[in-house]
């Protein structure tokens, strides 16, 4: 059903080059979809570029705010399908650039809507976070919870959403917003995240920085079952037009403290003689944060595939595989470009 769903459809991916995007454009591929991806800037260690896979695409290349290349590839390669997942995602870097970060995340956000407003897009998921409802008395956050994000990050969210929301009541856009979890998986360079920097770590035979005092507690999702939900979506939008408007929560079965994660990876590594080093130094963030995925299972039928152990013992094999010394002289001369 899937596959038939998806065989030749035109589909734009804004982000292809992100952690997400990236498993997103392997799966809309082995699904048969004609991908063009939006890319700002090349990105050589990308899962895209290891994985081979940018000569199956078409690649368009140039920022999100550029409202006329938008709407010229709408409108070049007949765009059925956008998923909109390209954002400036790391909450230090928004910190540390509230007005970049708003730029890119809000005004991108209306760029692509408006343009698919005049071309008559068909499907439109719009990639959110639960960063988007800030702090809320009662968890797990629910879709009726109001988004109330108070740091940079999240406000960018937040008004994303209220901005997909506009378009759907306003211009009866067909738009959905998806609310992921913290997403981890193999193809995530950035290494300043919990995960992948946890693994890095481990693998170099270092004690892991923990910024926190390891008791924050957040909802996690593995990135194959985000993309495998990000393609339920915009499929059940196409049956079932009277969802636009709707967001969705995505995310696994309960939650996890920073050091219950810590624990789990070095023990999975067989590392536990690496004991972690709480600095305890973090701020302005949200102590507790997870999802309940209750809606999507309900009207997309949607489960996630894999449990949190399942998911970190893949994505410690990739991270293995990516650092390993047959792998040192390509990720070198990658690091180079």
């Amino acid at each position: 059903m899937e596959s038939s769903f998806w065989r030749g459809r035109p589909v734009l991916v804004t982000g292809a080059t992100g952690l997400l995007g990236g498993w997103l454009v392997k799966k809309l591929l082995e699904e048969g979809a004609d991908v063009v991806a939006l890319v700002r800037d090349r990105c050589p260690k990308s899962l895209l570029e290891r994985e081979g896979l940018l000569s199956r695409l078409t690649v368009v290349q140039g920022d999100l705010r550029d409202a006329a290349l938008v709407r010229r590839s709408l409108g070049e390669y007949s765009i059925a399908t956008i998923f909109h997942l390209a954002a400036q995602t790391l909450v230090g870097v928004a910190k540390d650039d509230p007005a970049g970060t708003l730029d890119v995340n809000i005004r991108g956000t209306w760029t692509v809507l408006e343009a698919a407003r005049q071309a008559g897009a068909p499907q439109i998921i719009v990639a959110s976070s639960d960063k988007a409802y800030g702090a809320q008395p009662g968890l797990p956050y629910v879709e009726t919870h109001p988004l109330q994000g108070r740091y940079p990050y999240d406000v960018s969210k937040s008004c994303t959403d209220l901005i997909c929301g506009m378009y759907a009541t306003t211009y009866q856009l067909p738009v959905t917003v998806a609310r992921c979890a913290n997403l981890f998986g193999g193809g995530d360079l950035n290494f300043s995240r919990l995960i992948p920097g946890l693994i890095q770590s481990t693998i170099k035979g270092d004690p892991f920085l923990i910024r926190s005092d390891g008791k924050f507690l957040r909802g996690y999702l593995y990135v194959k079952d985000a993309a495998n939900a990000y393609t339920i979506l915009a499929r059940t939008l196409a049956e079932r037009p009277e969802l636009s408007g709707e967001a969705f929560n995505f995310g696994m079965d309960g939650c996890a403290t920073v050091i219950e994660i810590v624990d789990k990876v070095l023990r999975l590594m067989g590392r536990e003689d690496l004991q972690p080093i709480l600095q305890n130094i973090a701020n302005n963030e949200i102590r507790e944060q997870y999802l309940s995925s209750e809606k999507a299972a309900r009207l997309l039928a949607w489960r996630p595939l894999y449990s949190l152990q399942e998911a970190l013992s893949e994505t410690i094999e990739w991270y293995r595989e990516f650092f390993a010394p047959s792998a040192a002289p390509l990720l070198s001369a990658s690091m180079q470009v």
